[in-house]
C-alpha cells in the first residue's frame, strides 16, 4: 500500500531548481504521486524597494521579479516534457516560509533544496528548510545543491535512533523502502533501546534490510560518520530525523542534522 500520494516542490530564484524538479518527478513516478511546483520568493522589488526610490530602479526590479518567474514557469514545463505525468504550477504570493509551509500542510512529502551559501539570490533566506520543517510537520527530501544527475531510489540507507523523529522519517520512507533492492540500517545502540524491534517492523511493511551498527563513541562526528556510511553503501539516499529545538520559529539544529544540511551529498529524507 502507497501512503504518498502527493509531492510539493518548492522552487526558488536559485538556480537549482532543475535538479529538484527531476528527483520529484522521478520520485512521482515511483510511487504513482501527483507533483506540484510551488514558486515560493520573496520579489526583488520588496527585498530592495527601501534601497531604491527612483522609478527607473524600482522598475528593474520588478522586470527582475518577472523574469525569474518565467524562469521557473519554463523550468516546470521543460520537466514535464517527455513521458510520466505533468507538473503541476503554483505560485505563492505571501512570504516563502508562510506559504510553503501552509501548502505543505495539504501534501504528504515535500522536495526541498539544500541552500547554496554561493548563491544569494535565490528569494528565501537561509533557514528556509528548518523553518518550513518545524513549522509544517511535515517529512521533507531535500536535494542537494550539488545536484542528483539521474535520480534513483533503489539503495537507501537508514539512520535510525529511537526517536520520535527518526520514526516520523522511517514512516514516511516506508513506500519507497518497499521498492529499494538494498536497504541498510544503522542502529543506535543507546543504553535501553529496543533495536530489536525494528527488523520484524520493517518485515512487517515487507521491507527487508541489512543492518549495521554506529560507533558509538562517534560523538560530535555523528553527521560525518553518517555521510561515510552513506558513501560505503553506494546509497542514493538517506533516512533520518531532524533534531532540534524550537527558538520562536527558528529551528536551532543538532549536530548531526546541522551536518546534513550543510554537507550532504545525496538526498537526504528528513521529518522533525
Amino acid at each position: 500500500m502507497n501512503e504518498t500520494h502527493s509531492l510539493l516542490v518548492h522552487l526558488d530564484a536559485g538556480p537549482h531548481g532543475a535538479s529538484r524538479l527531476r528527483v520529484a518527478r522521478a520520485l512521482g513516478g515511483l510511487l504513482d504521486a501527483n507533483v506540484t511546483a510551488l514558486y515560493a520568493v520573496i520579489p526583488a522589488s520588496m527585498e530592495m524597494s527601501l534601497l531604491f526610490t527612483a522609478g527607473v530602479a524600482n522598475q528593474a526590479l520588478i522586470d527582475l521579479d518577472e523574469t525569474r518567474l518565467a524562469k521557473a514557469r519554463q523550468l516546470v514545463t521543460s520537466a514535464s516534457a517527455g513521458p510520466g505525468a505533468p507538473i503541476e504550477w503554483r505560485q505563492a504570493l505571501e512570504a516563502p516560509e508562510y506559504a510553503f509551509a501552509r501548502q505543505a500542510m495539504y501534501a504528504d512529502l515535500l522536495v526541498l533544496g539544500q541552500h547554496d551559501r554561493d548563491q544569494r539570490d535565490m528569494g528565501v533566506p537561509s533557514d528556509f528548510v528548518q523553518s518550513v520543517l518545524i513549522a509544517s510537520g511535515k517529512p521533507a527530501l531535500v536535494v542537494p545543491y550539488i545536484g542528483v544527475r539521474e535520480p534513483s531510489f533503489g539503495r537507501v540507507f537508514v539512520a535510525w535512533k529511537e526517536s520520535r523523529e527518526a520514526a516520523r522519517a522511517l514512516a514516511a520512507a516506508l513506500p519507497i523502502l518497499r521498492q529499494a533492492h538494498t536497504v541498510h540500517v544503522a542502529l543506535d545502540k543507546a543504553e535501553g533501546t529496543h533495536t530489536d524491534l525494528l527488523p520484524p517492523y520493517l518485515q512487517r511493511h515487507g521491507v527487508q534490510a541489512q543492518y549495521h551498527t554506529m560507533a558509538a563513541d562517534a560523538g560530535s562526528r555523528v553527521g560525518e560518520l553518517m555521510l561515510s556510511m552513506a558513501a560505503d553503501f553506494s546509497a542514493d539516499l538517506m533516512v533520518m530525523g531532524c533534531y532540534g529545538h524550537s527558538r520562536g520559529r527558528e529551528l536551532v539544529l543538532g549536530g548531526a542534522s546541522r551536518t546534513m544540511l550543510q554537507s550532504m551529498t545525496l538526498p537526504v529524507l528528513m521529518s522533525h
